[in-house]
């Protein structure tokens, strides 16, 4: 048995008896491997007291068991049953899916995958990567609205919100999810979905992780064989003819539903300034007609190619290594020609402030919000996104990624000013959109407050019916919280 000195890690040292052999601690070999495996640098030197790897739904219950027992039973609010809750250790938020000196829960045992007989649901564990959900569903021709980079968790993703490149056809990944199943602060399980617990359902459709721990999620599945897609790289110098090529795509009258862009303009020390299209139609067609702005513009590189979910995901992954800082924030706008050509511009602006720090990629992606993905099921979820008179929107990503912890200060600093440049500039340009992408946003932005009054009001209630005792709230400090107060 493992020695723990002390009452202070008496979670740790119960489950270790309760749950053998799934209880790791510092100094054990796979406890360093699991860290080792989160995509952020920060989030890896996180040092939790132990990381605890249920196997099972009724693993999760057991734990959540345990935790309940031992808050109920201390008044003084004992630290050592703080805990984080990983599916895939994607997130780039310090703290989201790690914590110091807490337990970790890690639940990419928990990877199954299981298709209908049917083949119009699939079932999937919460710590399973979506790089294998889609290779497994691409041998029977399917495909399920997940996202697009390789590594990251179905859990996470699931409860976020998620951006897919089949999002103007199925609306948000949330949004496809037909049933979560969840242990509850006191280990009950329960499923949420139209018919059992609808209320909980909603909520967890971009309410994050207030709620419970979420075990399996069944989603829709579709037919899918093979598409287009892949980068196509260009030089600074035709940011104009780019911002026009956007504005020109993201039209809501015209969209094409089978079309996906995210426009990236970025800045590195070794490579200086570049644009970088992600281009992707879910047929295979190559060079459909949407895209021709962008292919009419002059690249110097391009992997467009007609194959599959599976291999575009492994060149995603190709371009975004594991183990280095990470930071990012977001904003919502309407994608006017000025208003993209402000935020552009105070993009540029702001590459001074980082252009000496080692290692730097510096990066605003553009993500086109289409009606046709946002308001299919806005009443659904608890994003917020009703009342927008079927306007095209965008959704904005500043990040980076960096080598030295030593600069985390002047990179962080610099992301809050230029939230604070585009937020003030979209603004005067009638522009600037409230709603707060949590998966891109930074800590300081509290999110789920963009999900208006309304929807925050009634996210509240309904954590206090499925969590009364507030666990998921005062335990699980990473992530976005529910606002106590309007």
């Amino acid at each position: 048995m493992v020695a723990i000195e002390g009452v202070e890690r008496f979670c740790c040292l119960a489950l270790s008896i309760s749950l053998p052999g799934q209880v790791w601690f510092p100094g054990n070999e796979t406890y360093v491997t699991s860290l080792a495996s989160y995509f952020s640098a920060q989030q890896s030197s996180i040092q939790p007291q132990c990381i605890v790897s249920p196997k099972t739904a009724e693993d999760i219950s057991l734990i959540m068991h345990t935790i309940s027992s031992r808050i109920s039973s201390n008044n003084t609010c004992p630290s050592d049953c703080k805990f984080a809750i990983r599916s895939g250790g994607h997130a780039s938020l310090i703290g989201a899916s790690n914590i110091p000196d807490g337990l970790t829960i890690d639940l990419r045992a928990l990877n199954s995958i299981q298709i209908s007989q049917d083949q119009s649901l699939v079932t999937v564990g919460a710590g399973a990567v979506w790089d294998d959900v889609y290779s497994r569903l691409h041998h029977v021709n399917r495909s399920v609205a997940g996202p697009r980079s390789a590594g990251i968790g179905v859990g996470g993703v699931a409860i976020g919100g998620g951006i897919s490149f089949f999002g103007p056809r199925y609306g948000w990944t949330s949004d496809a999810v037909t049933d979560f199943e969840v242990a509850l602060y006191n280990g009950s399980i329960v499923n949420a979905n139209s018919d059992t617990n609808s209320d909980l359902l909603w909520a967890l459709r971009g309410g994050s992780n207030n709620f419970g721990i979420v075990t399996h999620v069944t989603m829709q599945a579709f037919e899918q064989r093979d598409l287009w897609g892949g980068y196509i790289f260009h030089e600074s110098s035709t940011a104009d003819a780019q911002i026009a090529a956007f504005f020109y795509f993201n039209n809501a009258t015209t969209y094409d539903e089978f079309a996906s862009l995210i426009s990236t303009f970025s800045y590195s020390a070794a490579g200086g300034f570049n644009i970088v299209n992600s281009l992707e139609y879910t047929k295979a067609v190559s060079n459909p007609p949407i895209f021709r702005k962008f292919m009419d513009i002059p690249y110097f590189g391009s992997t467009l190619r007609i194959t599959n979910m599976t291999d575009l995901l492994s060149e995603t992954a190709k371009l975004q290594p594991n183990g280095l800082r990470e930071a990012s924030a977001t904003l919502t706008i309407e994608p006017t020609v000025e208003a993209l050509k402000a935020t552009v511009d105070a993009w540029n602006n702001s590459v001074s402030f980082v252009q000496d720090v080692p290692g730097i990629v510096w990066s605003l992606s553009l993500d086109p919000l289409p009606p046709a993905m946002y308001a299919r099921h806005a009443k659904t979820n608890a994003l917020g996104l009703t009342g927008r008179n079927a306007k095209a929107l965008v959704i904005m990503m500043i990040s980076a990624t960096w080598s030295s912890s030593d600069d985390d200060g002047v990179v962080e600093s610099s992301i809050k000013a230029l939230v604070k440049k585009v937020t003030e500039a979209t603004r005067r340009l009638g522009a600037l959109d409230r709603y707060q992408y949590i998966n891109y946003a930074a800590q300081w932005q509290g999110s789920i407050n963009s999900y208006g009054r309304n929807n925050v009001n009634k996210l509240r209630k309904i954590r206090s019916k499925y969590d009364p005792a507030a666990v998921f709230t005062d335990w699980v400090p990473g992530g976005f919280k529910i606002p106590e107060s309007e």
